[in-house]
């Protein structure tokens, strides 16, 4: 339990420090869509070498389509409240559907990754710095809009920490129930993941990203994915 604890922190982190960051400065709008830009493209290596790659190999494509689909729904409905919101306030919901797409992708992914510590898998460096190229930019996208938007800093902090935390114990919880869960489950959560992920690169991240870097991003989210697709081949 004491190393489900730790990795869910270690995973989870970098989502926190990535609100931190957006506070300590003003990122100009052309470096921030860099930055998603990089963020969207590992996000996608995440995508295509971890989570479907696993949940192809652990229960084949049933449990896994299945999983892609619960999470796609689930983003978009998610993501239709929020632009609800948004124009009842007369404000921006871009930072938000970040924040969304971080937790409906954290929670199923640290999940799994606490099932797998409790079936005795070693966690590779490859792949924690994997999550962190991945969250890192993600989590300063969302804030810095969020801040851009006139949301108070310490609600900002306040809604990033509440994240991480919920994805760590999301970890501990999967240590807790790897007993009762089998690799259909994990299957399921794998694709869940990917699936609120790829709806929210379509239509939030990396539409965010162009109109602020512009011919900028293409390039970006290409260095963004060779990055994270070797360590996680390395991993």
């Amino acid at each position: 339990m004491g190393g489900a604890i730790l990795w869910g922190a270690v995973a989870a982190a970098p989502l926190f420090i990535g609100a931190v960051l957006a506070l300590l400065r003003k990122w100009p709008p052309r470096w921030l869509g860099i930055v998603l830009g990089f963020g969207a493209g590992a996000l996608m290596a995440s995508i295509a070498f971890e989570l479907w790659e696993e949940g192809l190999d652990l229960a084949g494509p049933i449990p896994l389509v299945i999983g892609v689909a619960a999470g796609a729904i689930s983003y978009y409905i998610a993501d239709r409240i929020l632009d609800a919101r948004a124009a009842k306030t007369k404000a921006e919901a871009g930072g938000g559907q970040l924040a969304v797409g971080a937790l409906l992708d954290g929670i199923p992914e640290q999940l799994v990754l606490g099932i797998g510590l409790a079936s005795g898998e070693p966690v590779s460096i490859a792949l924690v710095v994997a999550i962190l190229v991945s969250n890192l930019p993600e989590s300063i996208g969302s804030a810095a809009d969020l801040l851009e938007g006139g949301m108070a800093k310490s609600r900002v902090l306040l809604l990033w920490a509440g994240v991480a935390v919920i994805c760590a114990l999301a970890t501990v919880a999967g240590f807790g129930l790897a007993s009762v869960t089998g690799d259909d489950f994990r299957s399921a959560a794998s694709g869940f993941a990917a699936g609120a992920l790829l709806v929210m690169l379509v239509d939030s991240m990396i539409p965010e990203a162009q109109s602020k870097a512009k011919e900028s991003t293409g390039l970006a989210t290409v260095l963004g994915f060779a990055l994270a697709a070797g360590l996680a081949l390395a991993s």
